[in-house]
């Protein structure tokens, strides 16, 4: 998938984690102050890596793992990138998840329990 695809994606996903994550301590959002004093907002010091997968299932099957494991996540798939917001929801409506492509998933939680569900993944480049 291209990349400006991808970063729109991975917008979204960022966006909406962070609004349905129940527990905002945990995500250590954090003001950064430079030298002048100037503030930049809301950046949690924890690392946010982003890895590649080979293939829409291979995010199919995370996503199972993560939903077994009540590890909070959301996604982006193919049918949220077609025409207003309105088709976009009509569209992943009419859409069963076995049809689904799935473009990203975004996620937190322990890093012991994370590394064993994204061992297969590389880092994306």
């Amino acid at each position: 998938m291209e990349t400006g695809r991808l970063m729109n994606a991975l917008g979204h996903m960022a966006v909406g984690f962070s609004a349905l994550y129940f527990d905002k301590e945990a995500l250590r959002f954090d003001n950064y102050v430079d030298k002048d004093g100037g503030i930049h907002l809301s950046i949690s010091d924890n690392p946010f890596i982003v890895l590649s997968a080979d293939n829409s299932n291979q995010l199919r099957t995370l996503r199972n793992a993560l939903k077994e494991k009540n590890i909070p996540f959301n996604d982006f798939i193919n049918t949220m990138i077609v025409g207003t917001f309105a088709e976009q929801k009509q569209k992943t409506h009419e859409t069963s998840e076995s049809e689904l492509e799935y473009y990203g998933i975004c996620f937190f939680g322990e890093d012991t329990q994370l590394r064993e569900l994204t061992k297969k993944f590389s880092l994306w480049r």
